[in-house]
Formats: structure tokens, C-alpha cells, sequence
């Protein structure tokens, strides 16, 4: 496989915050780009679907950023794709699914990944910088919930027991596990999850602490889902919560934690995912493309042959993918320029692959 021209860039990678020190979780220390989770990376020879553009003649240069989830997906269409058309440049980005936004709606970027909708007042910021879209789910992941595999006592949580961990008034009052269960070892709990740019912070605290965007401060967050899943991995004594894919690829240094979410426990796996029984953390992503930055060739061709084989994609990253007909849905939207959310804006708790379907179908 060539070399090809990606240059990975990020402008808030990294938000770390050390587990009872009071300090908020933004946080910034330096900003250095991570590695991500080594799923094979599809071989541009593979049975690809390919756009009806000589690929070869293509120049120019694409700037991506946004959510870490959505990351690895992308990632593999950048690596497919510049084989395909090598003379063109895809700057990729990690800065959180609101960092993505900010950048997006400000015209710096050409395509946003997102772990969660367009909220309303970004769709207001990009209306006032002239700037359409057009919103394109590309896979459907399980927010997953983990602890350090020498963790012997949890098994499963309700999301009662995860609203009383990570609610506000948890901060520097809930630090023990004895606190969630007496039975549990009176040691310390240390939490690890996304930062507040990072839209799997907006749909985990939507889901379990009931509003979105507001939770404890006492813990360690990151936009880097990598790094998230490494610090869980060395602590004995933590539990983290980030996408799908970060566990699957680390299932040997991490355990899942089932969640009950009223209907008994049920664990993140492929099946749950698909069959929305695992709820209320199973939820779609997305990439969001400019519209008027599909007016260049070398764009257009990458979110054609992005969306062509968005299935194949996602399953390479680890993800759940779509449904085929969710794709062909897709690619009509960047045909006809469909531009908007189908979303009210925000986080949707507990949709599934079914009322995706359904919405993208309007």
C-alpha cells in the first residue's frame, strides 16, 4: 500500500483531568494526536464500490474533523480512498463532536464526524456563516460502559446506580464502590469518560444523568477515546464509558459492564446493538458534509464512495453497520443535495436501528 497524503491534525485531542483534584474537565493540556484502535484498515483491492469518477485525476484537498467515535471509520475511507486518488490531501481531525461543529460552522472544515445530531444552536451558527449540510448516518455503536478485567464484583449496573456515579452531586461525594452497593469493596471509584466537547459526553449524560451536558467534574476526561480505554485498562479500581469499537479492540484488557436499563442486564455486542435491546446507550453516528463543498470533484467522489460503502467501512472500524437500505437513503440526500437534520437537534436516546430507518426514509 502506497504512502499515502493524510495528515492527522487536532486542535482539543486531549482533555485530561486527574480523578479528585476538583479541576473541571476541560482542562487542556497539550494537544497531540493519539494512536487509534488497530483494526485492519480495508485494502483498496477489496471489492469496493467506486464512484463514477476517474479517481486518478483527482486533486485538491479535504479537511475532516470531529468526534473521536466516528474517527476510525473515516479514518479507513481516507486510507481507501487516497489509494484511489493519490494527488488528493485529507487533513483529519479529532477535537470532540462540538469542536468538530465549531470548526464546521466557521467554514474550516469540509465534513464534520459527529457521534450525535447537530444541536440546534449549531445549526444557528451555521446559518449565520451561510453554511448548509447535509446529514449522512454512516454506522450505529453502543456506548460502552467498562471496567479493569481484575474487577470482580461488577457485573452488571442499572441506570440508576450510573446516574447516582456520574450525577453532579456525586462530584467529590461519591468516590467509593461501597457507595453503590454495600457489598462492593469500600476502595476507591475512579471514572473516566468523554470531555464536555465530545458528543458521547452529550448522549451518555442525556441518557444516564438525564440532561444533556451535565455531570460530576471529579473525573478524567477526553475528547481521545484511546486514551480513555488505555487509563481504564491500567486501573484496577476504574470504570470508563466510551464507543463500541475503543472495546472490542481492547475486549482483552477491558471487561464490558451489562446495563439494566429496567428490562434485566444486557451487555454491548453486535446482536444487542442490532436488535436494540441494548439500551439506552445504543445510538447512531454520522458524518456531516458541506454543501457546498461537494461543488468540488475530489469531495463529492469521497462522500459518494464514503457512503457506497458505508457498510464495509463501519465493519472494519468495529462498528454496527447499517442497513443497506440506510446507505442507498444516504447517497440520495447527497444527490439531490438534501441539505438539514431529520433530527430535532441533540441527543436521541434510545432510538433504534429500526426508527432510524424509519427518519431517514421521510
Amino acid at each position: 500500500m502506497r504512502l499515502l497524503r493524510i495528515i492527522y491534525f487536532s486542535l482539543i485531542t486531549l482533555l485530561l483531568v486527574a480523578c479528585g483534584t476538583g479541576l473541571s474537565p476541560t482542562a487542556q493540556p497539550e494537544a497531540t494526536p493519539s494512536p487509534t484502535p488497530e483494526a485492519p484498515l480495508l485494502s483498496p483491492t477489496a471489492a469496493l464500490r467506486l464512484p463514477d469518477t476517474d479517481l486518478a485525476r483527482l486533486a485538491g484537498e479535504i479537511k475532516i474533523d470531529g468526534s473521536s467515535t466516528v474517527f476510525p471509520i473515516t479514518e479507513r475511507v481516507a486510507v481507501a480512498f487516497g489509494d484511489l486518488a493519490p494527488d488528493v490531501t485529507i487533513r483529519l481531525g479529532v477535537s470532540g463532536t462540538g469542536g468538530g461543529f465549531t470548526r464546521f460552522c466557521a467554514g474550516e472544515t469540509d465534513i464534520s464526524n459527529a457521534s450525535r445530531p447537530i444541536k440546534q444552536k449549531e445549526i444557528d451558527a451555521c446559518a449565520a456563516s451561510g453554511i448548509t449540510f447535509i446529514e449522512l448516518p454512516v454506522a450505529f455503536d453502543g456506548l460502552s460502559v467498562v471496567v479493569h478485567p481484575q474487577n470482580t464484583w461488577v457485573d452488571c449496573l442499572t441506570v440508576a446506580e450510573l446516574n447516582l456515579m456520574w450525577a453532579p452531586e456525586a462530584t467529590n461525594r461519591i468516590t467509593r464502590w461501597n457507595q453503590i452497593r454495600a457489598e462492593w469493596p469500600a476502595e476507591p471509584l475512579r471514572l473516566y469518560g468523554a470531555g464536555v466537547d465530545s458528543g458521547t459526553y452529550d448522549y451518555f449524560t442525556s441518557a444516564i444523568v438525564g440532561a444533556e451536558g451535565v455531570s460530576r467534574s471529579d473525573y478524567t476526561a477526553s475528547e481521545d477515546d484511546y486514551l480513555l480505554a488505555q487509563d481504564v485498562a491500567a486501573d484496577r479500581l476504574g470504570l470508563g464509558f466510551f464507543g463500541y469499537a475503543y472495546y472490542a479492540e481492547y475486549a482483552d484488557q477491558l471487561r464490558a459492564v451489562a446495563i439494566d436499563n429496567g428490562q434485566g442486564c444486557v451487555a454491548p455486542t453486535v446482536e444487542t446493538i442490532v436488535d436494540g435491546s441494548y439500551q439506552p446507550l445504543s445510538r447512531p453516528i454520522f458524518i456531516y458534509v458541506r454543501a457546498d463543498s461537494l461543488n468540488r470533484p475530489e469531495i463529492a467522489a469521497f462522500v459518494r464512495f464514503y457512503v457506497q460503502n458505508g457498510a464495509r467501512f463501519a465493519e472494519q472500524a468495529l462498528y454496527v453497520p447499517l442497513p443497506e437500505t440506510v446507505y442507498q437513503l444516504a447517497l440520495q440526500r447527497v444527490e439531490r443535495r438534501i441539505t438539514g437534520s431529520v433530527f430535532s437537534g441533540g441527543s436521541q436516546v434510545g432510538l433504534s436501528i429500526e426508527q432510524l430507518l424509519q427518519l431517514e426514509d421521510r
